[in-house]
């Protein structure tokens, strides 16, 4: 490849994979469908036995968050199984919810509600109710970013990073006010998968698909700084949120330099991550028909679903 490139596509990847949170929630039903309970049925003692491994910090982390949820505990728990880590994050954690970030959880909270009043999901609410959604919304539309939902209940995030016009969007907003837009969403989803796991029995996650087809520059610096600062965060503030991983559709050109871009990552998301190929996406114009379209939406979740059946981490050889 030419003098730099993957370097160059490197930092696009980067600047997106694992940090870029779901800019734009897909108008999916939230609720879940008669057709999914055989599957839920299957996992349904999947909380019960993550909460009895768990028992002793789940309990003792209510000590330092009281008023979160079991669900929410659990994650902490997951993820920091040292007690005096588990309890110095959610403590953290806790400040910041109940301080710099109240009025954006709150707003988050709300939002969801109305989302949801009509037993689907209206994604109007969820949208007007971004911080800085004016000036940041028209850049952020189904072309470019949607969140779907599995029939086990997670989320999958589908990012096409090339249909996004980053360097546009951040000449309207600063980097804190694009920050605040992230964590919003963070937010959002947490409310989504956590009421979700409390329904179903099953510790529901989130799935980042970036899709890297288009891609030929690196993100705008302020875009990258943005997406850096949200993803610092990220581990603290929503633990146990995410599940793999996966860059999508690598040029054939760069597809020797995956062991290259693999250490690059941050190891919270080396262990989650997976390179793959997803012919059935990149075949798309943008993202739109995923939201759209119901058959191409059950066809690009079934290219999802067997790209995890075939293993949940790591990398393939074939892409």
């Amino acid at each position: 490849p030419p003098r730099g490139m993957p370097s160059l596509v490197a930092a696009a990847v980067l600047g997106l994979a694992g940090q870029a949170a779901a800019l734009q929630m897909g108008a999916r039903p939230s609720v879940v469908r008669a057709h999914r309970a055989a599957s839920y049925m299957q996992t349904s003692t999947q909380m019960q036995s993550l909460l009895s491994a768990n028992r002793d910090l789940v309990a003792s982390l209510a000590s330092v968050a009281p008023d979160m949820s079991e669900v929410g505990r659990l994650r902490f728990a997951l993820a920091f199984p040292d007690p005096v880590e588990a309890k110095a994050n959610l403590k953290e954690t806790a400040a910041w919810r109940a301080g710099a970030g109240r009025a954006m959880v709150d707003s988050a909270a709300e939002a969801v509600a109305k989302a949801t009043a009509g037993g689907g999901w209206d994604n109007e609410p969820v949208r007007a109710a971004a911080p800085h959604a004016a000036v940041i919304n028209p850049y952020i539309t189904p072309e470019n970013i949607v969140t779907l939902s599995t029939d086990d209940g997670d989320l999958v995030y589908v990012i096409r990073a090339s249909k996004i016009d980053d360097k546009a969007m951040m000449s309207k907003v600063t980097v804190d006010q694009f920050v605040d837009f992230l964590l919003y969403v963070k937010e959002v989803h947490r409310v989504v998968v956590d009421a979700r796991s409390e329904r179903t029995g099953r510790l529901c996650n989130v799935v980042f698909a970036n899709d890297i087809t288009g891609t030929r520059k690196a993100p705008d610096p302020l875009f990258a700084k943005a997406l850096t600062a949200s993803s610092k965060s990220y581990e603290n503030l929503y633990p146990s949120l995410a599940g793999p991983t996966m860059i999508l559709n690598l040029p054939l050109i760069l597809q020797a330099f995956v062991g290259f871009f693999k250490p690059l990552f941050p190891k919270s998301v080396q262990a989650r991550l997976k390179f793959e190929r997803a012919p059935f996406l990149s075949k798309l114009e943008d993202l739109t028909p995923l939201t759209t379209d119901d058959s191409k939406r059950k066809s690009f979740l079934r290219e999802v679903a067997n790209l995890l059946d075939e293993g949940f981490f790591g990398s393939k050889s074939r892409m």
